[in-house]
Parts: C-alpha cells; sequence; structure tokens
C-alpha cells in the first residue's frame, strides 16, 4: 500500500512513522509512507497556502490551487482514495478502517487554519473523515491516528497475523480483559479460568467477558450485533443483576 500526505508541518509524522509498527510496515514492505508540504505547490514565492475568507470571518481558509496541484501531482496515474481530516466528516470506526485496509493508493489531506476552501471538499475528495467530536489545531493527528489503524490490519505488518482479528469494534463488541503473569500480584489474581487449561471455558469465558464489558461501556454497540440465543440469555442475566442491585 501506498500513503500520501499532505501537510504544512510535515515534520510531526517524523517520530510516528519511524517507530513502532508503522516502522516496522515499511521495512517489511507492506506499505510506503511519504510526506509532502503543501507550500510546495504554493505557486507563489512567499510560500502562501491561504488567504481571508470570502464574506468576511476569522482565520484562514486553505486555497484550491496548492491543494488540486499536489494532488494531482502525486496522484498522476493513480486512483487513490482522497481523505480529507475534517471534523464535519464521517466519524471514523473500525469497519472504516478494514475498508481503508483494502486500498492500494491512499491520499490525505491535513488542514491547518480555519478550514478548506469548499472547492476542496467538493470536487477532490472522496472521502472525509473526523476522529471524533471535537476540534484539533490541524488534521495531521488525526490522520496519523487513521493511518495507524489502517497499517496494521496490512497482511505481514502484525507478529501474529490473527492479532487484530479479536481487537475491540472488529467482532463488533469490546474485547475481552487481558492476563499475563504473575498469576497474583498484591494479592490481585488473574481468573482461575484462564489457569485452568481448559480452552472451552477459557473461549466461553472471553465470549461472556466481552459481552460483559461491551454492556457496560458500549450498549449501542449492541443494537447492531447479531446476539445469539445463548448470549441474549447471558445479557438478561446480566441486567437482571443490575436491577437487583
Amino acid at each position: 500500500m501506498n500513503i500520501h500526505v499532505l501537510s504544512l508541518f510535515p515534520d510531526m509524522f517524523s517520530g510516528v512513522f519511524g517507530a513502532s509498527i508503522l516502522k516496522k510496515a515499511q521495512e517489511k514492505g507492506a506499505v510506503n509512507l511519504e510526506v509532502t508540504d503543501i507550500r510546495t505547490f504554493s505557486g507563489n514565492k512567499h510560500n502562501q497556502v491561504d488567504d481571508y475568507p470570502y464574506g468576511g470571518g476569522a482565520g484562514m481558509v486553505l486555497k484550491p490551487e496548492p491543494m488540486f496541484s499536489a494532488v494531482e501531482a502525486i496522484t498522476a496515474g493513480k486512483q487513490p482514495r482522497i481523505i480529507l481530516m475534517c471534523p464535519q466528516g464521517e466519524r471514523f470506526t473500525q469497519k472504516k478502517a478494514e475498508e481503508l485496509a483494502q486500498e492500494t493508493e491512499l491520499v490525505f489531506l491535513c488542514g491547518h487554519y480555519e478550514g478548506y476552501d469548499e472547492r476542496i471538499r467538493q470536487h477532490l475528495v472522496t472521502d472525509e473523515i473526523s476522529i471524533g467530536d471535537f476540534v484539533l489545531t490541524g488534521g495531521e493527528l488525526g490522520a496519523m491516528t487513521v493511518i495507524d489503524s489502517v497499517v496494521r490490519l496490512l497482511p505481514g505488518v502484525l507478529g501474529q497475523e490473527d492479532s487484530h482479528i479479536q481487537d475491540s469494534f472488529s467482532t463488533g463488541l469490546l474485547e475481552h480483559p487481558h492476563y499475563t503473569r504473575p498469576a497474583e500480584f498484591r494479592g490481585m489474581k488473574v481468573p482461575d479460568v484462564l489457569l485452568s487449561g481448559n480452552h472451552a471455558k477459557i473461549e466461553q469465558w472471553r465470549e461472556e467477558q466481552s459481552l460483559k464489558r461491551t454492556f457496560e461501556r458500549r450498549p449501542d454497540l449492541l443494537e447492531q450485533y447479531p446476539l445469539t440465543d445463548k448470549q441474549k440469555l447471558y445479557l438478561e442475566k446480566l441486567k437482571n443483576n443490575r436491577l437487583d442491585a
């Protein structure tokens, strides 16, 4: 996969792209990550890429010329998904990450001012993505989040191919709790079932804990989840216990 980022502050990506999973993914050849300074395509000696908004108002607006020129230069002969990081965009989810992981070319546009000229939104991008209902200084941190989420899904990136399958949201539920050695720490013990060696009971415990955690923390996810009869009974038990408490 090729991922290209357009930003006014390309140095922000050095640490993130040069460490941990993203670094390993590049070393394995699973992904190629490139960052380009939008000012390179300003077309003027002052490298100005923004201007005052028509009609007045606070802040500066990113001009269309640099964005169009940059995208056209790096996508020549390609048909990438062009993603605008924007608080007005579609809320980013694990399902969206899995969708984007199927692509071969992604381009991320990161603004850093009041906003984008609307023509960029209307005629250049294929997707608008938001990572939540809050506003950041620019789109860079959001792009890093999305890129990390997508790249870890690519074949060969994680140490174990199925590592991401049981992640929270990948199954539609929140992930079950995890424990490691020691079996007891300051009086806090690992659940006996995890030490039993009985894989069937361990899987049952994990499924029930996943349901319990989702019920307690994100009950909205259960509204769309295809529950089995057994899972429905377990959730009824949880609800009754809550009412009795």
